[in-house]
């Protein structure tokens, strides 16, 4: 997956998590930002970001803060619609039969259905941006709906669908994802039953890039 443009800038602040303010060719400049998560270890004033120009018609702001550079010196990619992008592409190449976006299950849309011979897929992604010592936290804000799509899959199984959810780690280095049972219990707790009940846990390691994201490897969790 890569952005057609990419521009460099420097982060100010982030008034709310729809917006933030930038310093883009010595302008402060108010640009959409991509993901409505926390990222509070990511976005401090003074750090590197990177914005894409959409050039759609009807905008309130010119760009979208996709990518910033942590103090630690990792890049990630913030952008909360790549992850089901990259995952697009890598499921593309897997020589499956059928392979449907946005999946009406029960009361919800599971991401991704696939199909290989009789075999029936569910397949949830979930963006992980959060990093502590080298280990992915996931969520980093609570997220009801994560448990709801958790207990579909848990149902799926048991129908027989091979279901899973997937981890789409959105900066390099990083192969594991922990339930971040801090900031939500309810989800670590789903995450543990859907483990229990046999939903595979699947981590995808990728490299990040300013102007790209593409997945690297799968690990089953």
């Amino acid at each position: 997956m890569t952005y057609p443009n990419i521009t460099k800038a420097i982060f100010l602040s982030r008034p709310n998590r729809f917006i933030a303010e930038v310093e883009l060719g010595g302008q402060k400049e108010t640009v959409h930002v991509k993901n409505t998560g926390r990222c509070k270890e990511l976005l401090i004033p003074g750090c590197e970001v990177w914005l894409t120009e959409p050039k759609t018609a009807g905008r309130k702001t010119r760009y979208d803060l996709v990518a910033v550079r942590k103090s630690t010196g990792a890049l990630f990619n913030i952008d909360s619609q790549a992850p089901n992008k990259v995952m697009s592409e890598w499921l593309d190449a897997q020589g499956f039969d059928k392979i449907i976006p946005e999946y009406t299950y029960g009361s919800s849309r599971v991401d991704f259905y696939m199909e290989r011979g009789k075999e029936k897929y569910l397949l949830e992604i979930k963006g992980c941006t959060l990093e502590i010592d080298g280990i992915g936290y996931f969520p980093d804000a609570p997220t009801e709906r994560g448990v709801k799509h958790i207990r579909e899959l848990i149902k799926a199984g048991s129908e027989g669908f091979n279901a899973a959810i997937g981890f789409v780690i959105q900066t390099d280095g990083v192969k594991e994802v922990r339930p971040n049972t801090a900031t939500h219990a309810e989800f670590a707790k789903a995450l543990a039953d859907a483990k229990a009940a046999g939903v595979r846990v699947l981590f995808f390691t990728c490299h990040a890039e300013p102007d790209s994201l593409v997945i690297t490897e799968m690990i089953e969790g």
